[in-house]
């Protein structure tokens, strides 16, 4: 136990002294529930001051701060940003194109997987009318 551990300990007993004069403030307002919660809340400084975490929340709440300075201030961060941007359009483009037809290579009927061997066997027919040939075929119905 050293000099740190003393400060942190410092540190709790404050907020607890504090969690216990809103707790005070809490039992006059709105009475003895909103107190005893209050209490509740008051002793668990000191219970994350005794057992190492609330110096582990201060920790990670200072490199979370640091992490977010370095993200507004970096420009080198935001070029990171704006390609993720980026590709995420581009993903979003070939994705509609694909859905679409437009800039894919049309595959011989072979090469197709069995599922869709029936809606190309006829061309490419942009009314759909091909496809419900197709199925109706599978169902003997012509």
């Amino acid at each position: 136990m050293g000099y740190d551990f003393v400060t942190w300990g410092a540190f709790a007993c404050v907020l607890s002294a504090l969690g216990g004069v809103f707790s005070w403030l809490a039992w006059r307002r709105r009475g003895l529930a909103a107190a005893i919660r209050g209490l509740g809340w008051s002793v668990l400084p000191i219970a994350a001051w005794l057992t190492g975490t609330l110096r582990l929340v201060a920790s990670l709440a200072g490199d979370v701060g640091h992490w977010a300075i370095g993200l507004v201030f970096s420009p080198v961060v935001w070029l990171g940003i704006v390609l993720a941007g980026v590709a995420v359009v581009l993903f979003g483009v070939s994705g509609a194109m694909r859905a679409k037809g437009i800039g894919t290579r049309e595959r011989k009927r072979e090469q197709l997987p069995p599922k869709q061997r029936g809606t190309k066997a006829s061309g490419a027919g942009l009314d759909g009318m091909d496809d419900i040939e197709a199925i109706l075929k599978k169902h003997g119905i012509s």
